[in-house]
């Protein structure tokens, strides 16, 4: 058997390219490992995050219900709150100025008799 050192070498280089194939298919089972848990990770997470979208896009919904449901409400209030004071302003105009004067009446005549009082001790 005639070993020579170019068949060494050619040998260890064979050997050294063997073992650095063995060591990028592991490189690349692992990388391909790695996508594997990426791609679960991202259906698991677009399965969880679109019912979540859906409920909060009812939420959404039933909360334009209610603030429809409050504008309307508010509405009302503000008719009311017109109506009583038109209904305050008639009530002064009709009643509050003769009870005023009444009131001032009453006065001027207690203020007169009291000034009589006085004169007549």
């Amino acid at each position: 058997m005639d070993v020579t050192l170019g068949g060494i070498a050619g040998l260890i280089a064979a050997l050294a390219f063997a073992y650095l194939v063995v060591r990028v298919a592991g490189l690349v089972g692992k990388a391909g490992r790695i996508l594997d848990e990426t791609r679960e990770s991202v259906r698991t997470t677009t399965e969880n995050v679109q019912p979540t979208l859906k409920s909060l896009t009812d939420t959404v919904g039933l909360t334009n219900d209610q603030l429809t449901r409050v504008d309307a409400i508010t509405s009302s209030v503000s008719t009311m709150t017109t109506n009583a004071s038109a209904l305050t302003s008639v009530f002064a105009a009709t009643v509050g100025s003769p009870l005023i004067k009444v009131a001032a009446y009453s006065y001027g005549v207690r203020t007169a008799v009291r000034g009589l009082r006085k004169a007549s001790r």
